[in-house]
């Protein structure tokens, strides 16, 4: 049912497969919809493929109910990703973004999990507008979300000047190189010449296809001893393995994911299986091998089950690994030690390769000014005189880098005047925490996540200087919904939204991402939250040995059993109080 031969038959394919079958290589009648000015909305199928030109549909929740009683169209805008390989972005582009917010968007910035800009609230008559203005600074939104390769993330960290520059390349190589090819993109925002229709299929999408991926994929390189960037989230990720300072190439991880559906349990999150190693040089060959594994056995007759780690475990590590070797005409080798320390960013001014490094923190991402706080015009003004690069963490914070000795203190007094800071005045369970946006504008959202997390944790930092634990790093994540864009799957502690008010609560991650949480209570609103918490806190902090994470002794003393695998994630069994709860 594909332009490859596919090889394993799910089912009738979804609708999703036939509308990129008649899109014309995701063409479809965007430009028509575009231009219709009776509507402020796009057409169903084409708000669909839209997401592969990097923009999502949505409306305003907030107003949503009042709209219809005054039997009012919803309040459609659009909501606009960059594709930033590795989060790294210029001063100019910075000033750029920061311009399109402000004419064309809702005036804030949202740096995302993925490490790139968002906009929210971009209405339709401005779409080309912004993403022309994109252009000009040497972006683009293409292939930011769909069934197709997205932003691949790479450590950030400053004191790892070295080898992230040489990622950093990668990172970026592995990004163009997977990139559809079809001019889609550049003919309906960028006003290219439209090619002749003579156009050869096998010309269009030599990896992809006419039906691209099943489902969306992801990419991430880590750098150890830091796994910023959750490798084992990643459907495909990469593990730096630098010996003696000299990249020698990458352990290869498969079949990461965080999404799931309430109720369902044949829809789990998943880590990454370690497949072995590959050097540097051969990464582009891997990562297109693998894509068209993905391309050939993914599910496309169920896109809750059509995630490439679905794929594995449907088939067996030891099957891709085999279906791998025989694509590359070579064998991976075996797997090379390497070791994590965590998962989160280094605030504050650090010193790498000679120049300076200031890690902001940026509570969930979201850029601009506020009473206490003006952090929009802050960076602003920063990327006005920076001579150096901006670097988007995966964990929504920013990094104003190399940042020369003469510049340093002109920066800091920036950071002074607009309040800027790096959340050392926090907890540190502020500090490792993250959220993604749901409402108002995103249209999966179940419960608050980004306007609710910071007020959840006034109230959870109570409790924590109560029992002194201030200062103890534990990660903490928050999701709107099971999709899980914050990553919560790999929290410490994390909450996924059942209902406006509602979260299920999840325990035991570990602390540098290498192990799935477990259910621990579920459709609990604050009050619960916060009363189940607390003698879990108080009991860590008498009780804790040295140096244990929380992740990790919530496990030891029996509040949740260890997930070892995506497979267990759901099974059932009791708990230390005797209710019968997932295991």
């Amino acid at each position: 049912m594909t332009d490859q031969k596919t090889k394993h038959h799910h089912g009738p394919p979804s609708e999703m497969e036939k509308i990129k079958e008649d899109s014309d290589y995701l063409r479809g009648t965007i430009e028509e919809s575009f231009s219709d000015p009776i509507t402020a909305g796009i057409k169903d199928e084409d708000a669909k493929l839209l997401k592969f030109h990097g923009s999502y549909q949505q409306d305003d929740r907030d107003v949503r109910n009042e709209r219809r009683k005054q039997k009012l169209e919803a309040a459609y805008q659009f909501m606009v990703r960059v594709r930033l390989p590795g989060g790294v972005a210029t001063p100019e582009q910075w000033l750029t973004m920061d311009e399109v917010a402000d004419h064309y968007a809702n005036g804030t910035l949202k740096l995302t999990t993925r490490q790139t800009f968002q906009l929210h609230g971009v209405l339709k008559w401005n779409m080309k507008k912004s993403l022309q203005k994109m252009n000009q600074s040497l972006m683009d939104t293409i292939a930011a979300c769909g069934d197709v390769n997205r932003n691949v993330m790479c450590n950030v960290q400053p004191y790892q000047s070295e080898t992230h520059a040489e990622v950093y390349n990668l990172s970026k190589q592995l990004s163009d190189h997977l990139l559809p090819k079809t001019k889609a993109y550049h003919e309906i925002w960028l006003d290219e010449e439209k090619v002749a229709d003579s156009r050869e299929p096998e010309e269009i999408e030599p990896m992809y296809g006419k039906y691209y991926l099943p489902r969306k994929f992801k990419i991430g390189i880590a750098v150890p001893p830091s796994n910023d960037i959750d490798v084992f989230s990643q459907d495909l990720g990469f593990i730096a393995i630098v010996e003696e300072g000299e990249l020698k190439g990458f352990n290869i991880t498969a079949g990461g994911g965080m999404g799931m559906t309430h109720g369902d349990t044949n829809t789990y999150p998943q880590l990454g299986r370690v497949i072995g190693f590959c050097p540097a040089n051969k990464i582009t060959e891997v990562a297109e091998n693998i894509i068209t594994i993905q391309r050939d056995y993914g599910n496309r007759s169920e896109r809750k089950n059509a995630r490439f780690k679905y794929t594995i475990d449907t088939h067996g590590v030891d099957w891709l690994i085999q279906e791998l070797n025989e694509r590359l005409g070579w064998e991976l080798e075996e797997q090379r030690p390497y070791h994590f320390e965590n998962n989160g960013d280094r605030y504050g001014w650090m010193k790498g390769d000679g120049k300076w490094h200031l890690t902001l923190f940026i509570q969930n991402g979201r850029i601009q000014d506020i009473e206490e706080q003006s952090l929009k015009t802050g960076l602003r003004e920063i990327a006005k005189i920076h001579t150096g690069d901006f670097r988007l963490t995966p964990n929504q914070n920013v990094i104003i880098a190399n940042v020369t000795e003469e510049k340093k203190s002109e920066i800091n007094d920036l950071v002074q005047k607009f309040g800027l800071t790096d959340g050392k005045e926090n907890s540190a369970l502020r500090r490792n925490s993250m959220s993604c946006v749901a409402f108002p504008t995103c249209g999966l959202a179940m419960a608050e996540s980004e306007r609710y997390l910071p007020v959840l944790l006034d109230k959870i930092e109570d409790i924590l200087k109560e029992a002194g634990l201030e200062e103890e790093e534990i990660v903490i994540r928050m999701s709107g919904c099971p999709n899980g864009c914050s990553r919560p799957a790999l929290g410490e502690i994390a909450f996924i939204g059942k209902a406006p008010g509602k979260y299920n609560m999840y325990l035991g991650a570990g602390f540098t991402g290498d192990r799935l949480n477990k259910l621990y209570r579920e459709n609990i609103g604050e009050e619960e939250i916060l009363a189940e918490l607390k003698p879990i806190l108080f009991d860590y902090a008498e009780k804790k040995e040295d140096n244990e994470r929380f992740g990790d002794f919530v496990i030891r003393a029996g509040y949740v059993e260890e997930v070892h695998s995506g497979l267990d994630f759901h099974n059932r069994t009791s708990d230390k109080s005797g209710n019968e709860m997932h295991k």
